[in-house]
Formats: C-alpha cells, structure tokens, sequence
C-alpha cells in the first residue's frame, strides 16, 4: 500500500483501476484488510468518484468484495478460494509456458537467469518484497514468450487474487520452498526447447508452493478447532 503513487490526470478511472489492480497483484494488501475509499483517494491524489468507479470494476473481477458505500475488503484468504485459483493458474499458467518454448531465444534465457538469482538473494536473506517482486517478473518474463496477449491478460486477472495470497505466503505461512528449484527447472526445458517440461515445470511451481498455504489453512482450522 505504500508504494501506490499519485495519479496524474487524464483517465482517471482508468488510472485509478491500474494502480489499484497493480497494488493487489503486487501483494500490498492482506486478504480480508478492509480499504477506505476515501482514503484511497487520498493516496492516489484524486478523489472518491474515480476510486469508486475502479473499486466496482475489481469487484466484478472477484478481486474486491464490496462491504459499504465507504469501503471494500479484499477477499479473505480460504482454502477454497485458493484451490481455485491454483487450479486455474496451473492449467493457463502451464499452457503459457509451453507456449513460450516456440519463442524464447537465448537472451530471454540469460535474463530469465538473472531474475532468478534476484529472486534467490530477496528469499535468503529474508526480503519478501524482493521475493515477491522477483517471482513476478520470472513468471511474467516467461507468459509473454508465449505472444498471446488474450492468455497473458487471463492470467494477469488471476494475480490479482494470487497477490494478496502471496502476502501470506511470505509474511505468515512457513516457507520449505526457498529458491524455487522449479524455476531452474524451467530454464533447463527452455534451452532443451522441451515444451512438456516448461509445462510441467511451472505447474509443479504453483504445486509445490502451494503446500506452504495448505499446511498454513490446517495449522489454522486446528487452531480454531481447540479454541
């Protein structure tokens, strides 16, 4: 939430909705936090009208949920809210990455590498916000290899929702999957121009850091379990 800067004039919804949808997607916001449009106003440095109109466009996204006239919350984190975007990820997430072989050239490779060391050095050493930001530009590096703009943008609504997930993921449930292995998985298929790889490859990724999440929702339900 703090990185969200002023708006300039011009579209103001417009603009209003990309700084929004880019700060969920960023993982700025906690699932269920509640955001006051006026002060959302505020930080953006315009006022309710445009704010309000962004908000009702991420609410028919699935990305907000709508509470009052005066503000929204983002959707609290439920097991069944993440399977479902795991499942959908997995499956448009794979299909891009296999896509992607058909185009990745050996410089794509090379910066796909150093992304990846970014975003080792940010989980080492404990930075989330590195990590997440590093994470991002790996995976999005890859899906617009595939050169399908109407998958990249399918997949960009579901980070949306997968950004306040990672909030948790990195600031709350414990983390057995540092480094993300799968990511080098993935360059190996990419230099190997193995498409069943680069599939497999990323859907293991969302698996497997996903089992972060899953211990995190059973730790919780027994936690609520005894109380």
């Amino acid at each position: 939430m703090n990185t969200m800067q002023p708006i300039e004039q011009g579209s103001l919804s417009a603009r209003t909705y990309i700084s929004l949808r880019e700060a969920l997607i960023a993982g700025n916001f906690r699932p269920g936090e509640r955001l006051l449009m006026q002060d959302l106003a505020q930080r953006l440095g315009t006022s309710v009208t445009p704010v309000r109109e962004a908000c009702f466009r991420l609410i028919s996204e699935q990305a907000l949920e709508l509470r009052s006239g005066r503000f929204v919350t983002v959707p609290e984190l439920s097991r069944s809210r993440y399977w479902q975007v795991r499942l959908i990820r997995i499956a448009l997430e794979g299909l891009a990455a296999e896509l992607a072989v058909e185009h990745v050239s050996e410089a794509d490779i090379e910066r796909l590498v150093e992304i990846h060391r970014d975003f080792v050095s940010g989980e080492t050493s404990g930075d989330a916000e590195r990590a997440r930001r590093a994470n991002r530009e790996f995976h999005f590096g890859v899906y617009r290899l595939s050169k399908m703009d109407m998958l990249i943008a399918q997949i960009e609504s579901l980070w949306v929702s997968m950004g306040p997930i990672l909030n948790v993921y990195y600031q709350q449930a414990e983390n057995d999957y540092i480094g993300a292995a799968e990511h080098e998985t993935l360059i190996e298929a990419f230099k190997a121009r193995d498409k069943k790889a680069a599939r497999k490859a990323i859907e293991r990724d969302i698996v497997r850091g996903g089992m972060n999440l899953l211990r995190y929702f059973d730790e919780h339900d027994a936690t609520a379990k005894r109380s």
